[in-house]
């Protein structure tokens, strides 16, 4: 079976509709939503509506850091995310609200555990951005169940940790397009990347699909109409850096 993971698509209708379409033509079976649908961009509707018909067919779909603030926006605007979340909670109605209230931390499935950031304490939003990290995260995982392969958004990047030889985890950057067999007897942790705002100087979205029939893991970058949704972002009158850092992929 075939898991498409996305995460992080942060409002990006254009980026998650090309991630989608390109996933489709590679013989995916399921979708697993990483969190933060919303967030930064110009179409939250658009992409819930998008997400909650995948859910209605299946799909997993998880709670991240910005659809939690989306639901309740902080009261001080101190931030270019709390403008955001402002922003984001007038434009869904209700029931968009409650969906993103009512998603899911955590899912657990077989070997998998996938979340939004890191499985040691999930509402705390910690990184998966160095090895330290990625142990704490895996040690959380193992303590309920042998989950070996940990699936994660929220950093933005796509990395891969797995544990090797002796008893630390070691760092993996993947290529796009190659798979990385990723075997059963060792444990692992893949941070997806983001759908919707790449932040590794490529603009092209990410997204990652794993194989659990012949275990291996493909990451993938799709070029999308960048410049439409940037153009959107302005048109809605939120931060120029929304938009100049999906154009620069920063």
């Amino acid at each position: 079976m075939k898991w498409a993971l996305l995460s992080d698509i942060h409002a990006n209708l254009q980026a998650l509709q090309a991630c989608l379409a390109h996933a489709r033509t590679q013989g995916v079976d399921k979708w697993a939503i990483l969190g933060d649908l919303v967030g930064y961009g110009a179409d939250p509707q658009p992409v819930l509506e998008t997400i909650m018909a995948l859910h209605d067919e299946g799909a997993v779909v998880l709670q991240g850091n910005h659809d939690a603030m989306a639901v309740t926006p902080p009261q001080a605007e101190g931030s270019l995310g709390s403008i955001g979340a402002a922003w984001t909670y007038q434009q869904l109605p209700p029931a968009s609200r409650r969906f993103l209230a009512h998603i899911p931390l955590t899912q657990r499935i077989g070997h998998m555990l996938l979340v939004h950031a890191s499985a040691h304490n999930p509402k705390d939003w910690r990184y998966i951005d160095s090895e330290r990290s990625a142990q704490q995260c895996l040690d959380a995982a193992a303590q309920e169940d042998a989950h070996t392969h940990v699936f994660v958004g929220h950093v933005h990047h796509q990395s891969l940790y797995y544990q090797g030889a002796g008893r630390g985890l070691m760092a993996f950057t993947p290529t796009p397009g190659v798979p990385v067999p990723v075997m059963r007897h060792r444990s692992w942790i893949a941070t997806v990347g983001s759908v919707g705002q790449p932040r590794d100087g490529d603009p092209r979205a990410m997204y990652a699909i794993y194989d659990d029939v012949n275990s291996r893991i493909t990451f993938h970058r799709v070029a999308y109409d960048h410049a439409a949704a940037a153009s959107a972002i302005r048109r809605a009158g939120l931060p120029e850096f929304f938009a100049s850092r999906l154009e620069e992929g920063r």
